[in-house]
């Protein structure tokens, strides 16, 4: 099995111990793990950053070329929405965890409007204040007869009179212009390249000159 990107480490293991990747991947994925782990925090201290701040500022801390600070870039992009996401989650988390305590040291103490308040924040913060949503009774919805026609008059358009004998007739009469077309077969074409494109003294057989000019 081959090496993963460094892309798919960096999705799976953004915040894990340097000690722990060098154990399982070579030192360059290690490196561009800490490298895209310490610009994701870097992002969030500078929310109003642009991508060339970004880049100098990965080329200035760990000397790297702009490519790589560019593909730096491309993989915190990537991985912005998904560590978001997680963070959230974990914030909400760590909301009720605090609240909770709040509450079990107030209520040790018998600090009844602490506890109240901690309560308080805990039911507007999970709006358990809301009733829950109702499902839909899918069995009750009644499915639209839609019926198929091709009467234009259903859309308020008005219908053209005998219609189907119009097409019929304009049918014929693009047929009947077409009569004098000429299929012909394909030739190739006779080019003097030689003349047309003749080679300088600088050109070489493969190219390899001119693209690097």
């Amino acid at each position: 099995m081959g090496t993963p990107s460094a892309l798919e480490v960096c999705r799976t293991e953004l915040f894990t111990k340097v000690e722990d990747l060098q154990q399982k991947y070579p030192q360059a994925i290690v490196d561009k793990v800490v490298r895209v782990r310490e610009m994701y925090n870097w992002f969030l201290s500078n929310p109003g950053g642009t991508d060339r701040e970004f880049v100098s500022e990965v080329m200035q801390r760990h000397s790297v070329s702009k490519v790589t600070a560019y593909s730096d870039l491309a993989v915190v992009k990537t991985l912005m929405p998904l560590l978001a996401s997680a963070s959230r989650d974990f914030h909400r988390w760590r909301f009720n965890e605090m609240i909770m305590k709040t509450y079990a040291k107030a209520q040790a103490k018998g600090d009844t409007k602490t506890m109240e308040r901690a309560a308080a924040s805990y039911a507007k913060y999970n709006r358990v204040d809301l009733e829950d949503e109702q499902t839909l009774p899918y069995e009750l919805i009644v499915v639209q007869p839609f019926t198929a026609t091709d009467d234009p008059t259903v859309l308020g358009i008005k219908p053209i009179p005998n219609i189907q004998q119009k097409i019929s007739d304009m049918i014929a009469k693009y047929r009947a212009e077409t009569l004098d077309i000429e299929d012909v077969e394909f030739e190739e074409a006779d080019l003097e390249f030689d003349t047309l494109f003749p080679l300088t003294k600088n050109d070489n057989d493969d190219g390899e000159e001119d693209l690097l000019q």
